[in-house]
């Protein structure tokens, strides 16, 4: 019977380790190089990039470096590297390691958060997710103060869409700022994320309307026009919903592990000799 059990452990443990004959992309003396192989590689030194979206030329270097690889490691084997008692006493590192980053995986996959846990968290933290007011603007930047100036007697007889698309069409034409070709656009932010001077006009101006005076910031002089405004507002649970199930879990696993690091301490016999010797040297 536990023969039996052995072989089936061995029969599951040969078709995990199987590999599909269209996952390999070289053989070195008959040992293969897989596309995972190659991913690994890769996400080494570029975790977002990936194999399989790379250009031939570049795919045809990670091979060969995996190929170099590949020989070097057997020559280190054949010139007895792997038996030097250098080699073995960083191995046993590198497994101790191994040990304890897979079993501190195992307890983070087991960590649990239910969709409730997530969303009483959110309920009562909801402080915490707040969506800041902000606005949404456009300008046009101009050199001198008269320049500005002239802008704003152009633009100051008109109201509503006819002073939107006007203040658009000279922002094009007028403004030297980089948003010029996009009507002077500068899409939507909250307070503090402009210079001082520019934040105080746009928050002080109405929805539709631009700035009386000219605006004068170390980039230049500014006509500012104020498209639209939101208050804070709760962020929507489902935007923030896997982020909170993420840090939930992260702080179930923190606990966990400190209360199993607890309970072995506990239980072990841990001398500190550093301390043993202190006491020796007064």
């Amino acid at each position: 019977m536990l023969k039996l059990a052995k072989t089936s452990l061995l029969a599951v443990a040969v078709m995990a380790t199987s590999v599909v004959a269209s996952d390999i992309l070289v053989t070195v003396n008959g040992k293969n190089i897989t596309k995972q192989d190659a991913e690994a590689f890769v996400n080494a030194s570029a975790p977002n990039a990936h194999f399989s979206q790379l250009a031939p030329a570049q795919q045809n270097m990670i091979k060969e470096r995996l190929v170099e690889k590949a020989l070097f490691t057997e020559l280190a084997k054949k010139e007895g590297i792997d038996k030097k008692p250098e080699f073995q006493k960083n191995m046993e590192k590198i497994k101790q390691e191994l040990l304890v980053n897979m079993w501190m995986k195992s307890q983070m996959d087991n960590a649990v958060v239910s969709d409730s846990e997530a969303k009483e968290f959110y309920d009562k933290n909801s402080k915490k997710f707040m969506q800041k007011a902000s606005v949404h603007a456009r300008h046009i930047l101009v050199k001198t103060e008269k320049e500005a100036q002239a802008i704003i007697d152009e633009l100051k007889s008109l109201d509503g869409e006819a002073l939107k698309a006007k203040f658009i069409e000279l922002a094009k034409a007028k403004s030297t700022g980089p948003s010029g070709p996009k009507g002077g656009d500068l899409g939507n932010f909250s307070k503090g994320q402009m210079v001082p001077a520019f934040s105080k006009a746009v928050w002080g101006l109405d929805v539709g309307k631009i700035t009386t005076k000219p605006v004068k910031t170390q980039f230049g002089y500014h006509v500012i026009y104020l498209e639209g405004k939101s208050d804070a507002k709760p962020v929507p649970y489902e935007q923030v919903k896997n982020k909170i199930i993420a840090s939930l879990k992260q702080k179930q696993f923190s606990t966990k592990i400190a209360e199993v690091a607890k309970e072995l301490k506990s239980k072990a016999k841990i001398v500190d000799l550093s301390k043993e010797a202190n006491v020796t040297k007064k």
